[in-house]
C-alpha cells in the first residue's frame, strides 16, 4: 500500500511539473481534438492572442486565428512538396505532424483586437496507447523581437554596404580630400575636395600650414611628424574646420613621397569624411549591446529553467531509485523502470540544451589535462557494453599500436563525443557489430612538428545507413533523418551538433560515410598535446571482456559522521535523508541558511550539505558567514558541499567563491552523494579499523613492536583514502611515494603482503596506470579487512 501511495505521489508530482510547464506564460500552448477544435488554451496563449480560453475552447480551430492567406499558401506548398492534396485550413497546419514529421514553421497570428504578430509554431500529434491520433499540440512563441532585430540588422547591413560602395567610389574617382605638404607641413597642392572641406580656394591653401585647417592644430601637426618618422600613418582621426565654421571629422591617411633621387619631398595625405561611418559604428555598438543583453537574458532564463526543472527532477529520479530498491511486483518494477528511464532521458535533454546554449554563446571551453587515451576509450566501451549486449551486438575497440596513448586534452569532452557516436550506432543497428577504431590522422601527422598528437577516430556500425542528402544536415541542431526514423527512434537531434562544436574546438572535423542498408561510419579528427611517455593500449576489446569497475574505496570509521543538511524543500529533504540513512550517518536538518549558521556555530559537524536557494538566508550567504566565523574564532573549516540544481559553470563558480568545498548538482545519485561526503569528511584519529577475518593471518612479534602494529595498520587505512584523493588530482607522484613507503615498511612489521602491494602501487604510479592503482588499493583494503593481529 505504501509503495502504491508513493507511486501515485510521484505520478502526481510529475503531472504537476507537466502542468507548470504547460501553463507557462512565456509561450502559447494550444491543444486541439483530432478535428482541430481547441480544447486547451493556456495563459500564454491568452496573453499573446488576447482571447480568454472560454472564447475559443470548443468553438474554433487554430486556423481561425492564423493569417488566412498564409494558411492557403502553406497548403499549396505542402501539396507540391508532399505530392498529395492538402485542404487550406487546420489540415495545412498539422498535416506534417499527423504523418509523424517534425514540424516547426512561421506564420502570422491574429489577435482578438485584429492586430497581428509573427510567431514560430511547433506542432506535435497527440496519440493514445494504440498510437491513434487524439489531437494536436501547437506551441507558439512571439517572433516579433527577432524579426525586428533582423530587420534592423538588414538596415544596418545595407547602410554598411552603401558606405563601402561610397568609399570605393571615392577612391576610384579620387574625390577624397587630397593634399601634399613639404616636410615642414606647409601645403604644396590640394584637390577640389580639399577645397570643399575647408571652404578655401586652391591658391589660398597652397603655402599655408596644414595644421591651420583643423580644430586641434597640435594634433594635426603631430600627424605630420608621425608620418615623417614612421613613413606612413593610417586612420588618424582629425576634425577639419571650414571657413564658415563647419566641422567635419575625417580619417587622415598619409605617406611620405620622394623624388627620383630618393630625396624626401614631403607628405601625401588623404582625408575622408567619416562622420556617417562613426554614426554607423555607434549604431552597431548599440545593436551589439542590445544583442548581448538579449543573450544574457537567454542565459539567465536557461539557468532559471534548469534550476526549476532540476529541483523536482531530483525528487522524481531519487524517489524512483529508492523505490527500485524496495520489494516490488513485476508490474510495479516495470512502472518504476519507466520512471527511471524517462527521468534519465529528461535530464539528458536538459544537459544537451545547456551544452547547446554554451555552444551558441561561445562559452563551451575545453580543459587541457594529461590523461591515458587507452583508459578513456576502454572505460567508454565499458559504459556502452550493456546497451550493445541487450541488442545482441558485438562492441569492439581497436587502437593503432603506433599511438602514444599518454596525451593531454579534455578527456571528458572526448568521452562525450564517443558516447554520442557509439550510442547512435547502437540505436540504429539491429544486428551485427559496432566497432571503434583509433589511428594517427593520415592527413595531419604531427603538424609542424609541434609535439602534438593528431588522431582520427572512426565509429562503424552495420545499421540502417543514411541517405546522401542527410549526411551533412544531421550535424545541425535538432536535425533528424526522416519520418520513419523520427517515429521509431526519437531523440532531440542535439548530440551531433554539440559533438561537432567540441571537435572543432579540438581543431578537428567530423563527417560520415554511409550506404543505405549497409551501415555508417562516423569519422572525426582531433589534436592533442603529446604526453610524457608511451603506454601500452588495450587491443580489440569486446563486450565480453569488460569487468565491473572496482568497488569504491571509503575510509573505515569507528563513529558515524555527523551531517548537517540545510534544505527547505520537503521532497528533497525526504530523499536526501533516505540517502544518508543508507550511509549510516547522524543527520540534523536546517530549514534555511540562518538556522544552518546557528547550528554550525553551536554544534560540531563533520560535513554540511548546503542547498543554495533557501528562504530567510540563502546558502551562499550562510557559507560566507560560516567561513567568516571560523576565521574569527580560529576554527578548522568544516567541509561544506553545495547541493543545488544550479548546473551552469557560473553556478559552480558562485558556490566555490562563497566558500563551499565542492559543488554537487541535483538530481544526484545516492552513490555520488556518499562518495562526496566520504571524500571530504575529515578522518579522525578515533576511526580505528575493525579487523575481522574469515581466514586470519596471525602475526607474532615482541610486545615492543606489537604495540606499534595498530598504528601502522591505521596509517595504511589512511593511505587508501590518500590514494583515492591523489587519483582525483592525477597526483601520481603522491601515489608512488605512498607505495614506496609501504614496500619498505610492510615486511618489517611482519606484513609481507603489504610490501608486495606497495611495490605494485609504486610501479603502477610510475606507469600512470590508474586502473592498476585502483585494483591494488582495493586489494589493500581487502587484506586489511581480513587481518587479525595476535601479540605474544
Amino acid at each position: 500500500m505504501i509503495n502504491k501511495v508513493r507511486t501515485e505521489e510521484a505520478l502526481l508530482k510529475a503531472g504537476a511539473l507537466q502542468n507548470a510547464i504547460f501553463n507557462s506564460a512565456n509561450f502559447s500552448s494550444i491543444a486541439t481534438d483530432a478535428k482541430g477544435v481547441i480544447q486547451i488554451f493556456n495563459v500564454g496563449a491568452e496573453r499573446m492572442l488576447g482571447y480568454a480560453a472560454t472564447d475559443v475552447i470548443n468553438k474554433i480551430t487554430p486556423a481561425d486565428i492564423s493569417d488566412p492567406q498564409e494558411v492557403i499558401a502553406r497548403a499549396k506548398a505542402l501539396t507540391a512538396e508532399l505530392k498529395t492534396p492538402i485542404t487550406p485550413g487546420f489540415e495545412a497546419l498539422v498535416f506534417k505532424a499527423s504523418r509523424g514529421i517534425e514540424d516547426i514553421y512561421e506564420l502570422t497570428y491574429i489577435r482578438q483586437d485584429g492586430s497581428r504578430f509573427p510567431a514560430v509554431v511547433s506542432v506535435t500529434a497527440l496519440r493514445d496507447g494504440e498510437d491513434l491520433i487524439i489531437g494536436y499540440l501547437l506551441i507558439g512563441t512571439d517572433n516579433t523581437a527577432r524579426k525586428q532585430v533582423e530587420e534592423e540588422r538588414m538596415k544596418l547591413d545595407q547602410r554598411l554596404r552603401d558606405q563601402q560602395f561610397y568609399t570605393r567610389s571615392l577612391i576610384e574617382s579620387h574625390i577624397d580630400a587630397l593634399m601634399t605638404t613639404d616636410p615642414q607641413g606647409i601645403i604644396t597642392d590640394v584637390n577640389k575636395q580639399m577645397e570643399a572641406l575647408t571652404g578655401c580656394t586652391r591658391d589660398e591653401l597652397i603655402g599655408a600650414p596644414f595644421k591651420n585647417y583643423f580644430t586641434d592644430p597640435e594634433l594635426a601637426e603631430a600627424g605630420i611628424k608621425r608620418v615623417l618618422s614612421e613613413k606612413k600613418v593610417t586612420n588618424y582621426e582629425l576634425t577639419a574646420r571650414a571657413r564658415d565654421g563647419k566641422e567635419t571629422v575625417v580619417s587622415y591617411n598619409a605617406t611620405t613621397f620622394y623624388d627620383r633621387d630618393r630625396m624626401l619631398q614631403g607628405v601625401f595625405a588623404a582625408a575622408r569624411d567619416v562622420t556617417e561611418r562613426n554614426q554607423l559604428d555607434l549604431a552597431l555598438g548599440v545593436a551589439k549591446e542590445a544583442a548581448e543583453d538579449a543573450n544574457r537574458a537567454k542565459s539567465d532564463f536557461l539557468a532559471r529553467m534548469s534550476h526549476e526543472i532540476r529541483t523536482p527532477m531530483n525528487s522524481i529520479i531519487g524517489m524512483a531509485d529508492l523505490l527500485w530498491d524496495t520489494p516490488l511486483s513485476q508490474e510495479q518494477r516495470e512502472y518504476v523502470q519507466i520512471f527511471r528511464k524517462a527521468g534519465g532521458q529528461l535530464l539528458g535533454l536538459i544537459n544537451d540544451i545547456l551544452d547547446l546554449s554554451k555552444v551558441e554563446s561561445g562559452q563551451l571551453l575545453l580543459e587541457c589535462v594529461e590523461f591515458d587515451l587507452g583508459e578513456v576509450l576502454s572505460s567508454t566501451i565499458d559504459m556502452m557494453a550493456n546497451r550493445a549486449q541487450q541488442k545482441g551486438l558485438e562492441l569492439t575497440l581497436h587502437i593503432d599500436p603506433e599511438i602514444s596513448t599518454l596525451i593531454a586534452g579534455d578527456p571528458d569532452r572526448l568521452r562525450q563525443v564517443l558516447i554520442n557516436l557509439i550510442g547512435n550506432a547502437i540505436k540504429f543497428t539491429e544486428k551485427g557489430a559496432v566497432t571503434v577504431w583509433v589511428e594517427p590522422d593520415p592527413e595531419n601527422p604531427d603538424p609542424a612538428n609541434l609535439g602534438t598528437s593528431a588522431l582520427r577516430f572512426a565509429v562503424r556500425d552495420t545499421g540502417i545507413g543514411l541517405p546522401e542528402e542527410a549526411r551533412e544536415s544531421i550535424f545541425a541542431p535538432y536535425a533528424q533523418v526522416d519520418t520513419s526514423t523520427t517515429r521509431k527512434f526519437g531523440g532531440t537531434g542535439l548530440g551531433l551538433a554539440i559533438s561537432r562544436r567540441i571537435i572543432e574546438l579540438m581543431q578537428g572535423r567530423i563527417w560520415v560515410e554511409s550506404t543505405m542498408g549497409n551501415g555508417s561510419t562516423f569519422y572525426f579528427t582531433a589534436q592533442f598535446a603529446a604526453g610524457l611517455k608511451r603506454s601500452n593500449p588495450p587491443q580489440a576489446s569486446s563486450v565480453e571482456d569488460h569487468s565491473a569497475a572496482p568497488a569504491r574505496i571509503l575510509p573505515a570509521r569507528a563513529k558515524a559522521l555527523r551531517i548537517l543538511l540545510a534544505e527547505d524543500s520537503s521532497d528533497n529533504l525526504v530523499l536526501i535523508q533516505s540517502y544518508l540513512k543508507t550511509g549510516g550517518y547522524q543527520v540534523d536538518v536546517a530549514c534555511n541558511g540562518a538556522v544552518a549558521l546557528e547550528m554550525v556555530i553551536s554544534g560540531s559537524y563533520d560535513v554540511v550539505l548546503m542547498d543554495v536557494q533557501m528562504p530567510v538566508m540563502d546558502g551562499y550567504s550562510a557559507t560566507r558567514q560560516i567561513r567568516q566565523w571560523e576565521t574569527e574564532n580560529q576554527v578548522a573549516p568544516v567541509p561544506i558541499l553545495a547541493l543545488t540544481a544550479h548546473a551552469l559553470p557560473e553556478g559552480v563558480s558562485k558556490s566555490l567563491d562563497a566558500g563551499c568545498t565542492a559543488h554537487l548538482t541535483k538530481p544526484i545519485r545516492m552513490t555520488t552523494l556518499i562518495d562526496a561526503i566520504e571524500q571530504h569528511a575529515p578522518v579522525r584519529a578515533s576511526d580505528d579499523p575493525v579487523f575481522v577475518s574469515k581466514d586470519p593471518v596471525v602475526v607474532s612479534e615482541d610486545m615492543g613492536l606489537a604495540s606499534l602494529i595498530p598504528g601502522f595498520l591505521l596509517n595504511r587505512r589512511q593511505d587508501v583514502a590518500a590514494i583515492a584523493i591523489a587519483l582525483e588530482q592525477s597526483d601520481y607522484e603522491a601515489v608512488r611515494t605512498l607505495g614506496h613507503n609501504m614496500k619498505g615498511s610492510g615486511a618489517g612489521y611482519g606484513f609481507a603482503r603489504i610490501s608486495e602491494i606497495g611495490a605494485s602501487l609504486e610501479h603502477a604510479a610510475q606507469s600512470r596506470a590508474t586502473g592498476e592503482i585502483r585494483t591494488q588499493a582495493g586489494e589493500l583494503v581487502e587484506y586489511l579487512d581480513g587481518l587479525h593481529v595476535a601479540c605474544d
